[in-house]
């Protein structure tokens, strides 16, 4: 599969689901890829990428910014809280705010550097064990939390589990945020975005349909 097919599935979910055309945003999960990869994506003329870890990211995007303009880099992988300064330097969003000690942190990091990303908050809508994300019963109350604190809080992200079906996580997820005023929702990857489209993504999480399998070594 390539970037031109997916940004065509993307464009009929818009249109099947009764949404505006680029209502969603792609975002192209360049992780463990390769420089090589990522600049065919770019040259290409894609330019909104999504890495998980704050190190990797570091290492690769500030020289594709000096090369390619109006690249928009969002982290969707956990963060520990003693990268948050270098992520919030780095990133124009972050999808997994999803703790007080974090919320904190951004904030007081905010006020220092005078600029927040835009933020998810991550929710374990499937209450996973092993999965980061606050809990669906928590959620209103940390939003909340998130808010008083100033952040721009623009969604929610989920990541559903593997076994069950995502509709119903996304549904979830779309419900809490709509009863607390919240437009952005990031959810949905390669096997299932069609599905969150119709339940109202405006973030889609795609990588090996777009990169081929990740290169791992």
């Amino acid at each position: 599969m390539t970037l031109r097919d997916i940004t065509s599935k993307i464009t009929k979910a818009e249109a099947k689901a009764g949404r505006e055309a680029g209502s969603v945003s792609l975002i192209a999960v360049s992780k463990v890829q390769p420089n090589g990869r990522v600049e065919a994506v770019l040259e290409e003329g894609h330019r909104v990428f999504g890495e998980n870890k704050v190190q990797e990211a570091a290492g690769k995007w500030p020289a594709f910014r000096e090369r390619f303009e109006n690249i928009e880099l969002h982290l969707i992988g956990p963060l520990q809280t003693n990268k948050t300064r270098q992520a919030m330097e780095l990133a124009d969003s972050i999808h997994t705010l999803d703790r007080p000690k974090l919320a904190n942190t951004m904030a007081r990091i905010a006020q220092e550097i005078g600029k927040c990303p835009d933020l998810f908050i991550q929710v374990n809508t499937g209450e996973e064990e092993q999965k980061a994300g606050v809990l669906p019963m928590d959620a209103d109350g940390f939003i909340a939390e998130c808010l008083a604190l100033d952040l721009p809080v623009k969604g929610l992200m989920c990541i559903p589990p593997v076994e069950e079906e995502a509709a119903l996580h996304f549904a979830l997820l779309a419900k809490i945020a709509k009863r607390n005023g919240l437009q952005g929702l990031s959810m949905g990857m390669s096997s299932d975005f069609e599905k969150a489209i119709a339940l109202g993504a405006t973030h889609v999480r795609v990588g090996s349909a777009i990169f081929g399998d990740r290169v791992v070594g």
